[in-house]
């Protein structure tokens, strides 16, 4: 087989590289407008439509136009589209009008109706970001097939980017972006173009989420997130209890959760025991909004049972902000104030784009009008000249000689209408030369200081401010001030697999992380001795070649990898000197029993119940008894057939089948056991194996059901 060899960094650069840049830039993180590419394909096709002003269209036609713009399934474009409905709820200020269902943002199972059932049109406040688009405010580019052009940012006048949330995972890096209060972001913006140092805290209170909810506010946290855009704040559902129908009513949860997570968690911790105060849960959510209903038993406190919730379900979440945004091309995480720098440098930049288009349109009238007012001197030789040029294209040039205008002015009085020659139209297009030399004037004079710039900036932010902001939905409330109730800590429990290592390594895996990766890294030379499945609240028993016994829980292991060591055992219980660890069991409640063969021929069989103990004992000494040396250690939850080897010498061995049950138990954890093996001199137990792994063929027929036994002669290969 022919190959061609190629260096892997030569393949990350030609190949990987171009698509991550890809992500990054042109589909997963918002740039300053407040938009990725797809939302803004989207909302500028249902501009170019005409969605502002006139009637709601079917949301499939929108989705079909903006496939011309955006390369993508019609799933894809309207799944975007669902999300800046206001029906969908996941915006704070909604840019999208709808009629239909499009879902709910607070529920998983809520989905929305297909495209060719539902309607949209533009919000009022989506005038806002397409002003002055058509003056050439915003640079355009060819889209995908170079058909059409589409804008590459759209010329939004409010800081979109902070009062709408974003959220976008790329390769590498991600962005996550709360929403703020409208007239709390114009208000600091407006102030804080004319003073610098104004302190982001002193306008804006905190996040506000189109869900409601109570914001945790702490001052350290909000700093930092308001000066770096990185940092993670607590959100809490609101809630009200009703004494007489002994209910409490959730209307307003986290905005990163939804009811059927919080619903599930609840019933999960009744179903465990967990939680004995609560009758019933549901969800009686419908048309008026969001609605979570909890029944409680009688004499139940009402604000400690929501205190636990709080700590154990997602009726209490966390937001994590990271204020990734790509700003000229590149991302870059950037706190408050330097979002608003790079905006207001953005806004500056679309008004005097705007601007200079008004001048040239100005001047290009003022143009013309001087042209008209050099023929009004003697409008009938402007006639007589039209009247007299023999031919069609002789006109132009005639006008132009005798009046001294150029050729766009001769065409301009040439096409006037023979109903326009009059002297009220000819003295009103003539008046219009001053007005306009005045406007040229106060454009050019605007365009050259950035305090007159600014001050449109302002007049724009306080007049939107005025019209769509509304109250806060999220309510602050500051963490000195929310008393935290005494919760009992409950420990979170889930399926997992514990692995032991012969260099004494011990890794707690869950299911979850096992099915996404079952790969373990090892150190050279190691190998997993023991793969045990267990839950978070099982119990791990260490058996030492000392005899001691070590117990760990599971819950108090760290979460790891498969690609991960795990912990060493010397480094989680104090261990003797010298001393490793050859055996490990996983319980939960200490069912079965233990085990144990001696090379003098005895066997000891110990309840695990013998291990157990009230307290949380980390040792235990004396686990097994050292008298003589151990030659093996099994867990058997039921009794079960075991092959116990004898070895005398090189060539004499034998082997006997034996039921564990015929062993008398012993509470003593230390007890010697009892003779299995008839031993003779220089005799040793070798071995026990189960009917597993026992590799012998006819093994029936070294059965006991008396013991000490000296067995039946084996070849000793089979040991």
């Amino acid at each position: 087989m022919n190959y061609t060899e190629q260096k892997i960094t030569d393949t990350l650069e030609s190949n990987y590289m171009p698509y991550a840049m890809s992500v990054i830039l042109s589909r997963a993180l918002p740039e300053i407008d407040g938009f990725k590419p797809s939302h803004r394909k989207l909302l500028y096709t249902m501009y170019k439509m005409n969605l502002i002003r006139g009637a709601k269209t079917k949301s499939a036609n929108v989705v079909g136009q903006t496939m011309k713009l955006n390369p993508h399934g019609d799933q894809a474009i309207y799944a975007t589209m669902v999300r800046l409905t206001r029906g969908n709820q996941s915006l704070l200020y909604p840019l999208v009008d709808s009629k239909g269902n499009f879902g709910k943002v607070y529920s998983r199972d809520m989905k929305h109706a297909a495209a060719r059932y539902t309607e949209v049109k533009l919000c009022r406040i989506a005038e806002e970001l397409f002003k002055d688009i058509d003056k050439g405010v915003v640079d355009f580019v060819d889209n995908y097939d170079g058909t059409m052009l589409e804008p590459t940012l759209l010329p939004v006048r409010f800081p979109n980017i902070l009062v709408n949330p974003n959220r976008g995972i790329a390769v590498g890096m991600a962005s996550n972006i709360c929403s703020f209060n409208l007239k709390e972001v114009a208000e600091f913006t407006m102030t804080y173009m004319k003073n610098p140092h104004t302190l982001v805290e002193d306008y804006i209170q905190g996040p506000d989420f189109p869900t409601g909810g109570e914001i945790l506010y702490d001052k350290a946290t909000f700093k930092q997130i308001y000066e770096t855009g990185q940092g993670t704040f607590r959100v809490r559902s609101r809630y009200e209890y009703q004494k007489k129908d002994r209910l409490i009513e959730i209307k307003e949860i986290p905005y990163t959760t939804t009811t059927e997570a919080i619903i599930e968690k609840i019933i999960d911790l009744i179903k465990a025991g967990k939680i004995k105060d609560i009758s019933d849960v549901r969800d009686e959510t419908d048309l008026k909004g969001l609605k979570i209903t909890i029944d409680l038993k009688k004499g139940v406190d009402p604000d400690r049972l929501m205190a636990r919730l709080f700590k154990e379900t997602p009726l209490e979440d966390t937001f994590s902000c990271n204020f990734n945004i790509v700003v000229q091309g590149k991302p870059r995480v950037m706190g408050v104030r330097e979002i608003l720098d790079h905006w207001l440098a953005f806004r500056r930049g679309a008004i005097k784009r705007g601007l200079a288009h008004d001048v040239e349109r100005f001047k290009e009238r003022l143009h013309l009008a001087l042209g008209l007012k050099a023929v009004l001197m003697d409008i009938d030789q402007a006639i007589e000249i039209i009247r007299g040029s023999s031919k069609d294209e002789e006109v132009v040039p005639n006008l132009m000689t005798a009046f001294g205008i150029d050729l766009v002015q001769a065409e301009y009085v040439a096409n006037i209408k023979l109903r326009n020659i009059n002297q009220e139209y000819i003295l009103d297009r003539v008046s219009e030369v001053e007005d306009l030399n005045d406007r040229v004037a106060t454009y050019m004079g605007i365009l050259e200081s950035q305090k007159e710039i600014d001050k449109i900036i302002r007049g724009e932010l306080k007049d939107i401010a005025k019209k769509y902001s509304g109250e806060r939905k999220s309510l602050i409330l500051h963490e000195d001030m929310v008393e935290d109730l005494p919760v009992t800590e409950e420990i979170e429990d889930y399926n997992l697999e514990i692995f032991f290592t012969d260099h004494n390594y011990l890794k707690k895996v869950s299911l979850v992380s096992l099915r996404a990766a079952s790969v373990h890294k090892l150190k050279d030379d190691d190998e997993i001795l023991q793969r045990i499945e267990g839950t978070n609240l099982s119990e791990i028993i260490l058996f030492s070649d000392k005899g001691n016994i070590y117990k760990i829980r599971a819950h108090e292991l760290k979460d790891s990898k498969a690609s991960e060591l795990g912990d060493f055992i010397p480094n989680i219980v104090d261990m003797e000197k010298n001393e490793r660890i050859i055996h490990i069991l996983v319980t939960r409640d200490y069912a079965g029993h233990m085990v144990f063969g001696f090379q003098n021929g005895k066997m000891a069989k110990v309840p695990l119940t013998s291990y157990q103990t009230k307290t949380n004992r980390k040792k235990l000494v004396n686990g097994y008894n050292t008298d003589s040396p151990l030659v093996r250690m099994l867990y058997c939850r039921e009794d079960r057939d075991i092959l116990v080897y004898r070895l005398t010498g090189a060539d004499d061995a034998t082997a006997v089948l034996l039921n564990t049950g015929i062993i008398s138990e012993k509470a003593a954890r230390n007890t010697k056991g009892i003779q299995v093996l008839r031993m003779k001199e220089k005799s040793v137990m070798a071995n026990f194996e189960t009917l597993d792994e026992i590799k012998m063929q006819r093994v029936n027929k070294y059965r006991t059901e008396k013991i000490p036994v000296a067995g039946l002669k084996i070849l000793p290969m089979n040991i």
